[in-house]
């Protein structure tokens, strides 16, 4: 594996010690923190303002890095998700083998999860070696920060490390679909 640059180390470091990151997805500026820490969660809810049953988006550099959670899944839904990954494409999975804590799943049994294809957000997984947070850089009801000066505008130093680099350029975030059902939620 090669040794990341030394700005991914610092968001890396950031995300150890359960702080948040703020850096550029496929649309718009996102925030990250270790799912696993509720604390740092807790933190990303309360910057936002975001209700805590909503649940929360995860991002990954790989299908491999979410396997546990597609274990067991039909071979269909399997080569849906192989079809639009990597790329802006967000699913919602029932979280059958209990592998993400309730605090990122909110009131749902499921879990949101985009194997992204965003350069530095790859990057950014596979050094921190799993899935991060990812949800809008924005407190809710507010639009969506679309640069790292519109993020820093909202959070200040709540946001522990700002990554810095250029959104993908699409002009709408991810959509949003259900494995189960099919639908579009977004």
């Amino acid at each position: 594996m090669k040794k990341p640059n030394e700005a991914i180390g610092h968001a890396v470091s950031e995300l150890l010690i359960g702080g948040i990151v703020a850096y550029p997805t496929e649309a718009v500026w996102g925030l990250g923190c270790d799912p696993y820490n509720q604390s740092a969660v807790n933190k990303i809810l309360n910057a936002k303002g975001r209700p805590e049953d909503k649940g929360l988006i995860l991002v990954a550099a790989s299908i491999q890095q979410i396997s546990s959670l597609l274990n067991g899944l039909p071979a269909d839904q399997l080569a849906m998700l192989q079809a639009s990954w990597p790329g802006p494409t967000t699913w919602v999975i029932e979280d059958y083998n209990h592998v993400y804590p309730a605090w990122v799943k909110g009131k749902h049994s499921s879990v949101a999860v985009r194997v992204t294809d965003h350069p530095l957000v790859v990057e950014l997984c596979e050094a921190f070696g799993d899935v991060i947070v990812s949800t809008s850089a924005n407190p809710s009801g507010r639009p969506p920060a679309l640069s790292q000066e519109q993020a820093a505008s909202y959070f200040g130093p709540s946001v522990g490390y700002y990554l810095d680099g250029p959104t993908s350029g699409s002009d709408n975030p991810s959509a949003i679909y259900s494995l189960d059902s099919g639908l579009t939620l977004r």
